[in-house]
């Protein structure tokens, strides 16, 4: 949720979008090892604002995104939500239940049109993590990652604009900084979407996209959002 200080504008520029993204080959490379290990995994298909599970729904298996992408909310015994994550191919979640929870502690749902995931039991997933060195150490990896990646969200969250966090939100939905070259496109969200994950009103995000889009810094129609180099400018300015 934004904080506002009452007395002193505080603000904390982030130089660059964490360097968690991935290149596009690695969604294949990861799809590729567990498909060599035999391992038994489910793949499900989604279309846009299909739950994939429910907040407080058992928590069985975990998940890694091969395309499109998914939205984590909670809610509060008052009924209030919030975005707690938004996520792409090459993700993994619900791993929670690796370290004991029985329940999802959130909702997660599609956010493209066209979302594959790559379902995988729980006890398959802590059978791969303990005989297969390999890919435990990039699990551990890609987890460290994460919990960096939550840190400069709170950051960002707390102190900067709205307008930089919508910059920054769109620059990691395009893997910018990721080594070779990262998506230049996605698919079109919803102003809502956007809206809920960077904490602000729709109006603000129709605001600053018709401005970024005056600018040359993105280009968007009904299917998807082209995010241009020179959108990083609104992060990187005093």
């Amino acid at each position: 949720m934004p904080v506002s200080f009452p007395a002193t504008r505080v603000s904390v520029k982030l130089p660059r979008p964490p360097r968690r993204a991935r290149r596009p080959d690695a969604v294949l490379d990861v799809k590729r090892f567990l498909d060599s290990l035999g391992l038994s995994t489910r793949q499900r298909a989604y279309h846009t604002n299909e739950a994939v599970f429910s907040q407080g729904a058992p928590a069985n298996d975990v998940m890694f995104v091969e395309e499109g992408g998914v939205r984590l909310t909670v809610v509060s015994s008052s009924g209030k939500q919030a975005v707690v994550g938004i996520l792409g191919p090459g993700d993994f979640f619900g791993e929670g239940c690796l370290a004991g929870q029985t329940i999802c502690m959130s909702t997660a749902t599609a956010i493209a049109p066209s979302t594959t995931l790559l379902v995988i039991e729980k006890k398959e997933m802590a059978r791969l993590l303990r005989g297969e060195h390999d890919f435990s150490d990039r699990f551990i990896s890609y987890m460290l990652a994460r919990n960096i990646r939550v840190e400069e969200d709170l950051i960002d969250q707390l102190f900067n604009s709205s307008e930089r966090r919508l910059a920054r939100t769109l620059l990691l939905l395009t893997h910018y900084g990721a080594r070779g070259d990262p998506q230049k496109t996605i698919p079109k969200m919803s102003q809502e979407t956007l809206a809920e994950t960077i904490g602000t009103t729709r109006s603000r995000v129709n605001f600053f996209m018709n401005k970024f889009r005056r600018l040359g810094h993105i280009e968007y129609d009904a299917r998807e959002i082209h995010v241009n180099r020179s959108l990083l400018s609104v992060i990187l300015r005093d």
